[in-house]
């Protein structure tokens, strides 16, 4: 039986089939378009660390050959054969993606399929078509991933960009960007041909096009000629400066105005730039201490911090170097929409996506399941959706108040829109249950999928100052969205881990929990206290976590 995925849908290899040797066959189509199919293998930071793990048209296969490129055939645009017991430990994921080679976008796009066949036998299949993107050029289309074994995911999320954007995207690099500005510029006939000329031939291209480069060395090389004999007549002038000591201070303006004319108005500034090697030498002549600052005139004398240091590059313009200044200012400020688009709302192609820190979006329309939150938690939401009040029952709102955990009353959300969900601009984390379980305090808890089972759970102990004994447990396949003050910390349970239930956020439900005390005789003897007498020690096999917030309730 083919099990048919929706985008975003997760499940184990295993539940599809027990066979490691998987054939991958992918259809994508579009009228006049050209597309590459390509299969990265990607770390557990999800980067191509190793460039021969990206299996394309340029490169069939993989060292070991556990990746291998089959091409187009049983109907698919292209196959791949997967050998999952075969994969380096350092594999960690398997993206199979789909880019457009040339124009068009991925709303052109006519329904395609990813499909998985073991055995002979076509066991899973995710299908998509084209109204499902808009302006994208690249498109995820399904993983294999490590998580306890091997597992498929439905991904379905466009890209932005081409195959070189997506290889960039995950870690990867090309190499012929480098190559294509250099020939760009001087092949000003052909735009794309210098890029790929070549490499004897683009030296040859140079000359081609140096008389008008050269042009412009040929005008400044009379231009330091002439400036040659002013360093000559500098010497000279040099003598009577000492012959003429009281004077020195309007001498210098003379001296620099003589031999260039035409920048007299600006003599104290226009010197220094003709000159590079004499602006330092005629301004350490006169007094250095006093002039220097002033660069030989009272009313430079206000500019001399702001360009003191580069007399060369603005002494040509003395009056403008001020309002040149002040100009830049306004070229970093940006325009409504350039400002506020760092905010616009991120699409992940997921069913939960962070926004911000701050704000979850849950998007209803993906499997139409409904979702439960706090009441009051919706800030923004888009489409049809409905809200409805969800309460617990007698029983529920009995054992709520007897233990202090649980929710009398939920909100629903059902339809086909998005919700945006926060609470105190507490910051939130998306956990996606798999079958495995979750124990977390109520009030850390801001939605769920109502796939999950919620049920409450006594901690054995003697007891707790000012805390709870019982606690929620969530169970099943699902998403679960915790709040947490700060940044949260996720610790190993090792045999000595210990936590303040006032700080504590969730923990494996794998995992053993006691109540330890440190209450001493001492302590009920002499005033005072410590405030940490009573804490919660987690015990569990390797894998087991406890999650904590660097605040105390």
């Amino acid at each position: 039986m083919v099990t048919q995925f929706k985008r975003g849908q997760k499940a184990r290899l295993s539940d599809l089939t027990l066979g490691t040797d998987l054939y991958v066959g992918v259809h994508v189509s579009g009228p006049g378009m050209v597309f590459d199919i390509s299969c990265f293998g990607l770390d557990a930071a999800e980067q191509l660390s190793d460039d021969r793990y990206f299996i394309f048209y340029n490169q069939p296969k993989s060292p070991e050959e556990s990746m291998q490129l089959l091409g187009a055939q049983a109907g698919d645009a292209e196959s791949f054969r997967i050998t999952l017991d075969r994969v380096p430990p350092a594999i960690d994921r398997l993206a199979f993606t789909a880019t457009i080679d040339g124009d068009g976008t991925m709303s052109q796009v006519a329904p395609g399929y990813l499909r998985i066949v073991a055995g002979g036998e076509e066991v899973a299949r995710y299908s998509f078509d084209g109204s499902e993107f808009s302006s994208e050029r690249a498109l995820m289309i399904g993983d294999f991933y490590r998580k306890d074994g091997w597992r498929f995911a439905a991904v379905g999320q466009g890209f932005d960009g081409g195959l070189a954007a997506l290889l960039r995207h995950f870690g990867g690099e090309v190499e012929e960007e480098e190559e294509a500005p250099a020939p760009a510029a001087p092949a000003q006939p052909q735009g794309g041909a210098p890029g790929f000329a070549p490499p004897g031939a683009q030296p040859a291209a140079p000359p081609a096009f140096a008389p008008p480069g050269g042009a412009a060395p040929p005008a400044p090389a009379p231009v330091p000629s002439a400036p040659e004999p002013v360093p000559a007549a500098a010497p000279a002038p040099a003598a009577p400066p000492p012959a003429a000591p009281a004077p020195s201070a309007p001498q210098p303006p003379q001296q620099f105005g003589q031999p260039p004319a035409a920048p007299q108005p600006a003599a104290p500034f226009g010197q220094p730039p003709g000159p590079p090697p004499q602006p330092p030498q005629q301004f350490g002549q006169p007094p250095a201490v006093p002039q220097q600052p002033q660069f030989g005139q009272p009313p430079a004398a206000p500019q001399q911090p702001q360009f003191g240091q580069v007399p060369q590059q603005f002494g040509q313009f003395p009056p403008q170097a001020g309002p040149a200044a002040t100009q830049q200012v306004p070229q970093q400020t940006g325009d409504l929409s350039t400002v506020l688009s760092k905010y616009r709302p991120a699409d992940a192609g997921q069913r939960w996506s962070l926004q911000n820190p701050q704000l979850v979006r849950v998007d209803l329309g993906l499997d139409g399941q409904p979702v439960m939150a706090r009441q009051g938690a919706m800030v923004l939401y888009e489409g049809e959706v409905e809200f409805g009040f969800k309460g617990g029952g007698f029983k529920r709102r009995m054992v709520a108040n007897a233990t202090g955990e649980g929710f009398p009353s939920l909100m629903r959300c059902t339809g086909g829109g998005r919700v945006y969900l926060a609470e105190d601009a507490t910051r939130l984390f998306p956990v996606e249950l798999q079958g495995d379980a979750i124990c977390v305090s109520s009030q850390h808890v801001l939605a769920f999928d109502e796939s999950l089972d919620c049920d409450v759970r006594r901690i054995d102990g003697h007891g707790l100052p000012g805390g709870s004994l019982f606690a929620l447990q969530f169970s099943g396949h699902g998403t679960l969205v915790l709040t947490t003050h700060g940044e949260p910390l996720v610790m190993p349970v090792t045999a000595m881990t210990f936590a303040d239930a006032n700080a504590l956020v969730a923990w494996s439900a794998a995992a053993q929990v006691l109540v330890a005390s440190q209450v001493r005789l001492r302590r009920h003897a002499y005033p005072g206290d410590t405030g940490e007498s009573t804490q919660l020690q987690f015990r569990g096999a390797p894998g087991n976590f406890v999650i904590v917030q660097p605040y105390e309730i």
